[in-house]
């Protein structure tokens, strides 16, 4: 009896993480403010602007585009993974990946995703390296190598830990 009663709220305790999907899910809006707010700033100007400087503005927006996808990645996956399976399974507009995404896919998507974001980052200060310091650039390049590096060797290991269990 008491053991049911303590599985039964250790189980319980999964939507004390509802309210941090919640939370990022308001995340989202703070991104798009941001988006909006960079889009505002650049259309005016693009008459003005150099390729360059254009080439940087879209980077900055992909930027933002993709940390908004990481966040919506981490929502849905995160949600359905350790909270409850979201019921919109016959929505047409119910992304592909939903519900197939486990906590190793997860891991390998985030950073894929950081990867990615990482990989934006270093491209525009490659854009603009006249004005960039070499000590700065080398932190980049250093920085995104380890996550590139990290991203492999999770892959890695994930692979390694399927096979073992086959």
């Amino acid at each position: 009896m008491m053991e049911h009663l303590l599985e039964k709220a250790i189980f319980g305790s999964r939507w004390l993480m509802a309210p941090f999907y919640l939370g990022l899910s308001f995340c989202l809006v703070l991104l798009l403010v941001k988006f909006g707010q960079e889009l505002l700033h650049v259309t005016p100007a693009v008459l003005s602007m150099t390729e360059s400087e254009v080439v940087l503005s879209i980077l900055a927006l992909i930027d933002l585009s993709l940390a908004g996808n990481l966040l919506l990645l981490v929502i849905f996956s995160g949600y359905e993974n350790f909270v409850s399976k979201i019921d919109v399974a016959d929505h047409k507009d119910r992304p592909e990946w939903m519900g197939k995404v486990d906590f190793s896919g997860l891991k390998l998507k985030l950073l894929a995703s950081i990867v990615a974001i990482s990989a934006i980052q270093l491209l525009r200060a490659f854009m603009n390296i006249q004005s960039i310091d070499q000590v700065q650039l080398a932190w980049l390049v250093g920085i995104h190598m380890a996550f590139v590096v990290s991203g492999v060797l999770l892959a890695w290991m994930d692979r390694l830990t399927e096979a073992h269990h086959h």
